[in-house]
C-alpha cells in the first residue's frame, strides 16, 4: 500500500473496525523476503503472519536459520533488497513497511540478549534490570519511581523470583537470569513476545515458571513466536506451527500434537559397573568454598574425581552447578581453609597447562569466545589454553582442529566467525574444542542447550565413546536424557552444599535425581 511521501505509517482503513483489543498488539506480514548474512543465504522467498492473539511455535534443525528469523522480525537485522520484498507492521490503526517506530514495541528473548549482560559486565541490582524493561533500555538511565518498583516486584511474584530482586545479575545461575530478562521483557509490555529457546538451562521448577506465565497469555491476544528443539517443551496453548528447512519456512494453521521423544532407559543411561576405589585421583577437592561477586556459591564442598569416573552434578537452578564446574575447569578460586588439588603429573602445574588437559562446554565459556574469531582458531586457542589465538597457527594445529570439526559435523563451519554463528552451530564448536584436546578430563555444564535431537543424539554418542575410552567425565544437566551411558557417580547440590556425593544408588536413583 502507498503511503504519503516522507510519512512513516499510513492509516489502514480497515484498521478503524479491528477491536481497541487486537489493535494495541502487533500484526505482522513477511513476504517475499530474503536474508545473507556472511555471504551465506539463510532465508529464502519467506512468507509469513502473525496476528495478535496468535501463539507460534517455531522450529528447524541448527543453522535453519530461527535466530536470524527472529532478528530479522525484531528489527535488528534487514533483509536483501529485493523489489517485491514486503514487512508490514501493523500496530494501533496505522501501517508501518519499516521497523522505525515500532521496534520499541517488540521483545525479544534469546541466548545472544542474555550473553551480553556478562560480555559487558552489566551487573546491576535484579529489580534495576527490569526496570530497564519499562524504561526500554539497555542499562538504567534514571532511579526507578515508587510506581515503577511496585510493577517490577509484581512481575518478579508473577515468575514466582520475588527473592531475587537485590541479588546482582552476574551472580544468578543461567537459568535464574533467563527468567529474569523475561520479567524485563514482559515489564515492556509489549506488542509482540520473540522466545528464542526460552528454556535453555533451565531446572524443571523454571521451566514451569515460564510455561506457566505463557499458558496465562492465551487468555490475551499478546502475539508471541518460541523457538525450541524439544518437542516436549512446546506451551500448552500454541495456536501455529512454523518450520524452517534450508532456508524456507512451511506454516501450519493448526498445532498438532507433538509425541515426545522416546525416553532412554534406565539402564541405557546407566551401565554402570563397579569400578576400583584405586584408580588415580585427578582432582581433590576439601571443604571448598568459592565466593562469586560477594555471594557464597559453594560451601565447604568435599569430592574425589578419579580417573576413568563419570559425575552426574544435578541441582535446581542456583543450586552451584556452574560454579562447581568453572572452578574444577580454573576460572574460580577456592576460598581460605579449602583447598582444591590437582594430579600435577597428568593436569600439568601451571592454569595453562590445565586447560589443555581439560574440555570444557559451557554457556558461560560459549559467551566468552572472541566473536570475531574464526571457529577453527576458537578450537586452535584450546589447544594452548587460550581462549584468543595468539600467533599463527602450525600445520598439526590446524590438521587437529579440522578433525575435531569434522567429528561433530562442523568442518564446513571453520571460516566462518565464531559471532556469525547460531546458538546451536556455536555450541558445536565448543564440542570441537574440547575434542581437539584429547582431554584427560572433560566438564559439560549443560551441553546440549540449543541443539536439534539429531545433534544431540550425535555428540552424547561422542561423549559415551570417551567414558568407554577412560576419559573422566563430569555432567550437569536438568534433563534426565541427557545422561550419558556408564555414569558411575552422582553429586547433588542444594544451595551450594552436597546433599549426596558419591557412587550412583542404583538404577532407580538415577531416575530420581535427575529432575525432568
Amino acid at each position: 500500500m502507498a503511503k504519503q511521501r516522507g510519512c512513516a505509517f499510513a492509516i489502514m482503513p480497515h484498521m478503524k473496525r479491528r477491536s481497541a483489543r487486537s489493535a494495541r498488539y502487533l500484526d505482522l506480514e513477511l513476504a517475499h523476503v530474503d536474508l545473507v548474512r556472511g555471504g551465506r543465504r539463510v532465508l529464502r522467498d519467506l512468507h509469513w503472519r502473525i496476528r495478535p492473539g496468535e501463539r507460534w511455535v517455531l522450529q528447524g534443525a541448527n543453522g535453519a536459520g530461527k535466530t536470524q528469523l527472529l532478528k530479522l522480525i525484531a528489527g535488528d537485522i534487514w533483509p536483501q533488497p529485493r523489489a517485491d520484498t514486503r514487512r508490514y507492521y501493523r500496530w494501533r490503526g496505522e501501517l508501518s513497511t519499516e521497523p522505525y517506530g515500532i521496534k520499541e514495541e517488540i521483545a525479544y528473548l534469546g541466548a545472544e540478549r542474555q550473553d551480553r549482560y556478562q560480555h559487558y559486565e552489566w551487573n546491576h541490582r535484579v529489580e534495576t534490570v527490569v526496570g530497564t524493561g519499562i524504561q526500554r533500555t539497555d542499562t538504567p538511565l534514571a532511579p526507578l519511581t515508587a510506581a515503577e518498583r511496585a510493577r517490577v516486584g509484581r512481575l518478579l511474584r508473577r515468575l514466582r523470583i520475588a527473592e531475587l530482586a537485590k541479588r546482582r545479575f552476574l551472580t544468578l545461575s543461567q537459568g535464574e537470569r533467563r527468567l529474569v530478562l523475561l520479567a524485563r521483557a514482559l515489564a515492556s509490555r509489549p506488542a509482540l513476545l520473540l522466545l528464542d529457546e526460552p528454556l535453555n538451562g533451565l531446572d524443571a521448577v523454571n521451566r514451569e515458571r515460564i510455561l506457566s506465565a505463557l499458558r496465562t497469555f492465551a487468555r490475551a491476544r499478546l502475539p508471541w513466536v518460541y523457538a525450541s528443539h524439544r518437542p516436549e517443551e512446546v506451551p500448552h496453548g500454541a495456536t501455529h506451527l512454523a518450520t524452517l528447512r534450508r532456508g524456507r519456512l512451511r506454516t501450519a494453521s493448526r498445532l498438532r500434537p507433538i509425541p515426545p521423544a522416546p525416553r532412554r532407559t534406565a539402564a541405557a543411561r546407566s551401565s554402570r559397573s563397579k569400578r576400583a576405589s584405586g584408580l588415580p585421583i585427578l582432582i581433590r577437592l576439601r571443604r571448598a568454598s568459592v565466593w562469586r561477586e560477594g555471594r557464597l556459591a559453594l560451601r565447604n564442598l568435599s569430592l574425589e574425581i578419579r580417573r576413568g569416573e563419570c559425575w552426574l552434578v544435578h541441582g535446581a537452578n542456583g543450586s552451584g552447578k556452574s560454579t562447581l564446574l568453572g572452578t574444577l575447569y580454573g576460572d574460580h578460586g577456592v576460598a581460605s581453609k579449602g583447598t582444591l588439588w590437582r594430579d600435577q603429573p597428568t593436569l600439568g602445574g601451571t592454569l595453562g597447562d590445565v586447560r589443555t588437559r581439560i574440555g570444557y562446554v559451557s554457556p558461560e565459556l560459549q559467551a566468552a569466545l572472541p566473536r570475531a574469531q574464526s571457529a577453527r582458531d576458537c578450537v586452535i586457542a584450546a589447544m594452548r589454553g587460550a581462549y584468543l589465538l595468539d600467533g599463527a597457527a602450525s600445520a598439526i594445529e590446524r590438521r587437529r582442529a579440522g578433525t575435531a570439526l569434522e567429528r561433530v559435523r562442523a568442518q564446513h563451519l571453520a571460516r566462518r566467525s565464531f559471532g556469525e554463528l547460531s546458538y546451536g552451530q556455536a555450541r558445536r564448536v565448543l564440542f570441537a574444542r574440547a575434542l581437539a584436546l584429547q582431554p584427560d578430563i572433560v566438564l559439560l555444564d549443560e551441553p546440549y542447550t540449543g541443539l536439534d535431537a539429531a545433534t544431540r543424539r550425535r555428540l552424547r554418542s561422542l561423549v559415551e565413546e570417551r567414558i568407554r575410552a577412560g576419559v573422566t567425565v563430569v555432567i550437569a544437566s536438568h534433563h534426565k536424557d541427557d545422561s550419558p551411558r556408564g555414569a558411575t557417580h552422582e553429586l547433588e547440590l542444594r544451595a551450594g552444599a552436597a546433599r549426596y556425593c558419591g557412587p550412583l544408588r542404583g538404577h532407580a536413583s538415577v531416575r530420581k535425581g535427575l529432575p525432568s
